[in-house]
């Protein structure tokens, strides 16, 4: 637990930038280059699913040629959520201050990570928001920007957040943060992931700060977005409400 902005924070420390891959043997080198221009002291990791296109033979050639790049090979395909739970790990393993997520595809765009990096020194967690003043999503469907919008209010909602994008996957995290919320009990995947983690830091008394980025739909290879992702969110999200507010009335802690 700690007193949000109040309390006094520790210079960062190295970063290490997870991407998770399964099938973006197109994408891989472009998104890492584009890292690596924007922020040459980063570090690195990506987190292959055992991605049948050679995304995995692709990134242990980037990493052969540069010591900043790292890849961690798993075995098959075990989703978006244990990607980076294992990211988490390595990287708090392997003495890191800050682990950041992003996305193989573009999406999110490396050049606006100095902008999370710098607003990580007065906070806990930092979200990169596509639903703040200043964020905006670029070559979106009408109908999977209302899939989005709707996730995050349906969330906070129910979850009593102030967050405006809940479940957004461009975050910039202090390592103390992620081993001070529990992330040996997380469990959740693909779209309500990122739900559990921000619902997590901020009952945990975490602080926790948006900043605008420009979300940029992917132009190479398939989306990862099922049905059973939105299922397994909305009845997740659900449980997670039903149980903060017997919680609030029974005067429990947030579980």
């Amino acid at each position: 637990m700690n007193d949000g902005g109040q309390r006094r924070y520790s210079p960062l420390g190295r970063a290490l930038v997870i991407i998770p891959t399964y099938n973006e043997a197109e994408n891989i080198k472009p998104i890492v280059n584009r890292v690596r221009a924007a922020v040459p002291d980063v570090d690195i990791l990506v987190a292959d699913d055992n991605s049948p296109d050679g995304t995995g033979k692709i990134a242990d050639e980037l990493a052969a040629a540069d010591s900043q790049v790292q890849v961690l090979h798993r075995q098959g395909k075990e989703g978006l959520g244990a990607a980076y739970l294992a990211g988490f790990r390595w990287g708090i393993e392997h003495g890191y201050g800050v682990l950041v997520e992003m996305d193989a595809d573009g999406s999110h765009q490396p050049e606006e990570l100095p902008r999370l990096l710098t607003a990580l020194k007065g906070a806990d967690l930092v979200l990169g928001s596509r639903w703040v003043p200043g964020g905006r999503v670029v070559n979106w469907p009408k109908s999977r920007e209302m899939i989005s919008r709707g996730g995050s209010t349906y969330s906070r909602l129910l979850l009593g957040l102030q967050t405006r994008d809940v479940t957004g996957g461009y975050r910039a995290f202090r390592a103390e943060t992620l081993q001070g919320i529990g992330l040996d009990e997380v469990a959740s995947q693909g779209y309500c992931f990122q739900v559990d983690l921000a619902r997590r830091a901020v009952d945990e008394g975490y602080h926790v700060v948006e900043v605008p980025i420009t979300f940029v739909d992917r132009e190479i290879g398939d989306s990862k977005m099922s049905r059973d992702i939105l299922v397994e969110a909305l009845w997740r999200v659900t449980a997670w409400g039903i149980t903060a507010r017997a919680n609030r009335v029974l005067g429990r802690k947030p579980s």
